[in-house]
């Protein structure tokens, strides 16, 4: 039998696809005082389909990613998915978002996203929400592989790079910030 043993820290971060830059900074400002400052955003990029262009009125929705400073326990995925939600409500005009927040965390061996809906691929955390391991670590090519289901817009080799590049400063924080009992409550 295995002995049980608190999970490591991992590296919270979040999606967000948007058109108008209003409701992103309304968005990112929510975040920033639910979880602290940013560790690295990305430039904003053209996201690769049209799915959110008739909710969010506009053919040109941008992808921006988001990684903050503060470490969490992963046990808390669920109700991080649960807020974000709340601050997409917050943000729609009518029944239509804004902006879309997709929380997940960067393990060493993983990229971790949640979703509200149940598929194949995904596991039911807790209230709701399911986890959804999208990219998986190689030792062997020492850069992040996407999963069968993973997102286009993941698998672009720049999104790949600067997943791998935060990878790296999360293993470089992980021994000098253990989790501490209550750290995932």
């Amino acid at each position: 039998m295995g002995s049980i043993r608190p999970p490591q820290r991992v590296m919270l971060f979040a999606g967000l696809l948007y058109c108008d830059t209003g409701p992103l900074l309304a968005a990112i400002d929510a975040l920033k005082k639910l979880h602290g400052p940013l560790f690295f955003e990305t430039a904003p990029s053209s996201w690769h389909s049209g799915y959110y262009a008739d909710e969010f009125g506009c053919n040109d929705v941008k992808r921006k990613f988001l990684f903050f400073e503060r470490l969490i326990c992963p046990g808390r995925l669920a109700d991080i998915k649960l807020k974000t939600n709340g601050i997409e409500s917050a943000l729609s005009e009518g029944k239509k978002r804004k902006v879309n927040i997709d929380p997940g965390y960067i393990t060493p061996a993983r990229i971790v996203l949640a979703s509200t809906k149940d598929y194949s691929h995904r596991v039911y955390l807790q209230k709701g929400i399911y986890a959804e391991v999208t990219m998986l670590w190689s030792r062997k090519e020492k850069t992040f592989v996407p999963h069968i289901f993973t997102y286009s817009d993941f698998r672009d080799e720049g999104n790949i790079m600067v997943f791998s590049r935060m990878r790296d400063e999360l293993q470089a924080r992980l021994p000098a910030e253990p989790l501490r009992s209550g750290d995932c409550k």
